[in-house]
């Protein structure tokens, strides 16, 4: 049986090995049914994170806190099983770029696929891709175990597939 991992290595502090199977109960995870058409916010994080607190702070000046359950560990995250099993997700490929920490003189992405086949990409619209994962429930087991699109989605009827390794050069 081959594996169903991807390597991102190259010029970076901390090469990484991703197993793609286990994006689908990450937070992170993007629907590619709709990422492409619709209309993306970006918004500043340290805004979204005040906006949060505020929320959170006038919810209990409102309510009233709640003191700790001592039978619960808070892990409330809840998923749809349906969507899970019937959707088609990615996930950006920007944190785990930033988390190998390239380089500085790092500039393009080397995208090598099964077969040999080698794509450069410039580093600035790496950032920018999203890495599915996952297509219509399924792994992509034959042409996986990622497929790349474009952030701007110019790719979406033709992705690169069988992704294998990401080279920071």
């Amino acid at each position: 049986m081959e594996e169903f991992v991807i390597f991102i290595e190259g010029n970076v502090d901390h090469p990484l090995t991703i197993d793609p199977s286990v994006w689908i109960f990450d937070e992170r995870k993007v629907d590619l049914t709709t990422y492409f058409t619709e209309e993306r916010i970006v918004e500043d994080k340290d805004e979204a994170y005040t906006k949060a607190i505020s929320a959170q702070w006038d919810k209990e000046i409102i309510e009233g806190s709640a003191p700790p359950n001592p039978n619960s560990n808070d892990n409330k995250i809840q998923y749809n099983k349906e969507e899970l099993t019937t959707g088609s997700f990615g996930m950006p490929l920007a944190p785990f770029l930033q988390n190998v920490k390239p380089n500085q003189e790092v500039r393009e992405v080397l995208v090598e696929q099964e077969g040999g086949t080698i794509q450069t990409i410039p580093l600035s619209e790496a950032m920018e891709m999203v890495a599915g994962f996952s297509k219509e429930g399924k792994p992509l087991i034959e042409t996986g175990p990622i497929h790349l699109y474009y952030g701007d989605g110019r790719n979406t009827e033709e992705p690169i597939i069988q992704v294998r390794k990401l080279v920071l050069k």
